[in-house]
């Protein structure tokens, strides 16, 4: 009976490995090329690997891994082919939902009425009772729940390596948004993304990280066809301080 619980308790794998591996750090097989970031985690090996890997890992299933304020996170469309996300809160960076794998330090736990994380405390938004992936792993193994109930079978074609044919050497999966503005999708770290209240859909938020671009281009496009010397002309003569015509 003990040994049928500890294996209804186990953890796959995949899902340990998911839980426990370290993302956005050098590739070591690949220390000496560039753009060696590991952000793509191989449901097969159980580890995570850098565009350079891809070759070795052509037939097997692999999970993108994105950062969202220097933690990592998943797409909630692509987690939840492979388990059940049922009441983990989700978050929306560029318009898509993600899951954060693992719980993130809080200077301090929060005491109230509030609704909390059943197991780090943080503050969530209702129904939710859990922060992350992990959150509600554990939550479930210190309950001694049945982690086969939450699992999937999951089809191998939907992690197939041709997912990945818009992918950069940077890892970083370019976007184009409803306004034509182009995005990369990997990491999102900006510390003026916080959450407000317990909420973290902070679209308008995201987009202001490539609000810069479109400035810059209707920049380009007012000068182009200018000669350098007249552009500096105009602009010198802005500067200079208006002159009153001499009283007769």
């Amino acid at each position: 009976m003990n040994i049928m619980n500890n294996d209804m308790n186990m953890k796959p794998a995949w899902l340990e490995g998911l839980m426990a591996e370290t993302f956005f750090g050098a590739c070591g097989s690949h220390e000496n090329s560039r753009k060696n970031e590991k952000n793509v985690f191989c449901l097969h090996c159980c580890l995570s690997i850098c565009p350079h890997c891809f070759p070795s890992h052509r037939s097997h299933p692999l999970l993108q891994v994105r950062r969202y304020v220097y933690h990592d996170v998943v797409r909630l469309g692509d987690l939840e082919k492979l388990i059940d996300c049922s009441y983990i809160q989700p978050y929306t960076i560029n318009s898509a939902k993600v899951i954060f794998l693992n719980q993130r330090p809080q200077s301090r736990s929060f005491k109230g009425s509030a609704n909390i994380c059943w197991t780090c405390d943080r503050i969530l938004q209702e129904p939710f009772h859990f922060c992350s992936l992990s959150c509600k792993v554990d939550n479930m193994v210190y309950r001694g729940e049945d982690l086969s109930s939450i699992l999937y079978r999951f089809d191998e074609s939907d992690f197939a390596i041709s997912q990945f044919e818009g992918l950069q050497m940077d890892g970083s999966e370019m976007i184009i948004d409803d306004d034509g503005q182009i995005t990369t999708s990997s990491i999102l770290e900006d510390p003026v993304l916080q959450y407000r209240g317990s909420s973290c859909s902070n679209e308008d938020a995201s987009n202001s990280l490539i609000s810069h671009e479109p400035e810059l281009a209707k920049k380009k496009k007012k000068g182009r066809g200018l000669l350098p010397g007249i552009v500096l002309s105009l602009s010198s003569r802005r500067k200079g301080a208006p002159q009153r015509a001499p009283l007769s």
